[in-house]
Parts: C-alpha cells; structure tokens; sequence
C-alpha cells in the first residue's frame, strides 16, 4: 500500500467512526424517555406546601408527590397550634401541671429547639407563644400592647422554663403561662420531612417549599444545570429582585418585616420578636439564609434578623450563605462574608 492508499484509508475510517458514533449518541438519545414535570400542593400548620418534581414514570411521580403532602399532614395533626387534638397543643396545656410523655421525633425536635435557643443567646425561643398572641400575630397581622401586657407576657417566655427529661422522653414546664409556638421552626422542619419521602422514592429532582419563605432544590431542572433559581426578593421595592441564588441539594429561608405587619405610633411593627425585649426586633429588614438543611435555615433566620449583622458575622458557620438587609437608607442588602 503506498502513502496515498494509505491515507485515503485512515480518512475513510476516520468517517466510518464519526458516522457510527453519531449513530450510537442518536439511539441512546432516542431511548431515554423525556422528562415529565408534575407540580401538588396542600395546606398544614397555616401555610400552604407545594411540591414541583421532574421524573419519567408519571405514577411514581404521582404517588411520591401524594406521599410529600401525606407527610405534612401527619405533622400537622403532631405540631399545629391550631389544632386543639395535636401533640404539640396537648404540651402547651399540661406540661405546666405535670411533666407529658411525648413522641420520639417530637423530643427530638424540641430538643434541637432548646438548643438554637442556648446558640443563638435566647434570640431564638420557641416559647415565644404568649408574646405571637399579645402583638396578635397568632391567626392575625398585630396590634399594639401596653408595656405592662409585654412585661406579663415576658415572664411566660424563656426556654429555659422547659425541662426535657430524655430517660422518660417527657416535657415539662416549671412555670404556668409557657407556651410553646412552632411557627418559627415548623415550616423549614416540615420541607425536610417532605424532602426525605422524595428521596426514599427515587425522586431525584424536586423543589418543595412551604408558603416560598423556606425552600429546598433537590438536583437541578433540565433547563438549569446549576439548580432550582430563586428570587429573594428586595424588602424596599417589593417587585424587584435583591439576589438570585440556584438551589441544588440546599435550602432557603427567609425573615423579614413584609410578611405580617402593622403601623402603630408612626412606626412599622413586624412580628419578628426579640423574646427578650417583648418587643418586634429592630434594625433588619429581611434575612436570607442558604442551607444544606431547611430546619436550620428557618430556625437561624430569626436571631440573625434579632441579634443583627456583626453578630451574625461573627456566629454564623462557614457553610452557611447569608443575604442581609439592614433598616438603613444608605446600606444596601448584601451577602455577608
């Protein structure tokens, strides 16, 4: 064979393997189904959960989407407030009087609120309840109470007032008057859940959010490989966007004063409160807080709007992202480093 034959040979078999390499990418393209989008929705705990999920078998879909939602109800009937029959609400009426024997998942999630309490210097308490009732956030957007209402009210509230016996798996309170409100962890603890029944279905790319204030991306959608795109939105112009973050396996949750609040004395009262003040914390406008896991970013979200930016600055942890809006004029919102 001489060099013209010879090349003539490597260009005709250089053809054949771009031709049957095109033809092997075209039938595997060809046999993977297309991804279908299925997107459900319920109520629990007063707020509304949604569940948005890709996948190729439309009634694995179905079902692991029903199974998220069946999931939020079980907690309701375990966490609401607003539920005279649930765990949580037969707590808050007799553990003053004796110490109740409860769940293990819920002393598990009390105790994990005990300790946000103890890290976040009492900013975070979830026996905030009695002060959500006075200001009128409980089922309500607020009204302005005496200083005396708020100095009764801040005798019920501390989280040192629960006692978490974990050989007898009991809660007790040492004061009458406490009374525990999940409204600041129940949410992002609820995604979690919701998030954990996808999973242990094979779903492998979903968003589920409760009331869009705390949202996990699992995966990415097929349109954005970097992740589930979410808009924090700004807390001076309610119509434009502050940041854009893409979720992918993280969470995100958010505080800030446009959610519930009400004007009063020439000031704007939000239902954040500091429970050691009595009062709506002051100074933030809004925090944002990106997670690998819901609960903390719901549950840390409410000390960093309380205790301000340099201590958030300097207590917040290294995998944690956190987008801040200070109550100044001239500041603008911004990530923290």
């Amino acid at each position: 064979m001489n060099a013209e034959e010879h090349r003539l040979g490597r260009r005709v078999l250089s053809v054949f393997l771009c031709v049957h390499l095109w033809l092997g990418l075209s039938l595997l393209t060809a046999q993977q189904p297309e991804l279908q989008r299925l997107e459900k929705s319920g109520d629990a705990m007063g707020a509304t959960y949604s569940v948005v999920l890709y996948g190729t078998d439309r009634e694995k879909m179905d079902a692991a989407a029903e199974a998220a939602l069946d999931e939020v109800s079980r907690l309701d009937a375990m966490l609401s407030n607003y539920r005279a029959s649930s765990e949580w609400s037969d707590v808050n009426r007799r553990a003053a009087a004796a110490p109740v024997k409860v769940s293990p998942e819920l002393f598990q999630l009390l105790s994990e609120c005990v300790e946000y309490s103890r890290a976040s210097e009492g900013a975070f308490d979830i026996s905030v309840g009695p002060l959500m009732k006075l200001w009128g956030f409980y089922k309500g957007f607020g009204r302005l109470p005496q200083p005396g209402e708020v100095a009764e009210a801040i005798g019920k509230i501390g989280y040192r007032h629960i006692h978490l016996d974990a050989a007898a798996s009991t809660v007790s309170f040492d004061r009458p008057g406490v009374e525990l409100d999940p409204g600041g962890i129940g949410k992002g603890y609820a995604v979690d859940r919701m998030v954990d029944v996808l999973r242990r279905r094979g779903i492998r790319i979903a968003m589920v959010a409760g009331s869009d204030s705390s949202i996990y991306g699992m995966g990415a959608p097929p349109d954005e490989p970097r992740g589930w795109r979410v808009n924090i939105k700004d807390p001076r112009r309610a119509r434009r966007t502050a940041a854009e973050v893409y979720l992918k396996d993280m969470s995100l949750s958010t505080s800030g004063t446009a959610e519930k609040f009400f004007r009063a004395e020439g000031r704007v009262w939000a239902h954040i409160m500091d429970p050691r003040t009595g009062y709506p914390a002051q100074g933030t406008l809004a925090v944002s807080i990106l997670s690998p896991r819901t609960i903390d970013s719901e549950a840390w979200a409410k000390p960093y709007f309380v205790n301000g930016r340099q201590w958030t600055e300097k207590h917040k942890p290294a995998e944690f992202r956190v987008f801040y809006c200070e109550d100044k004029a001239d500041q603008p919102c911004a990530w923290l480093p």
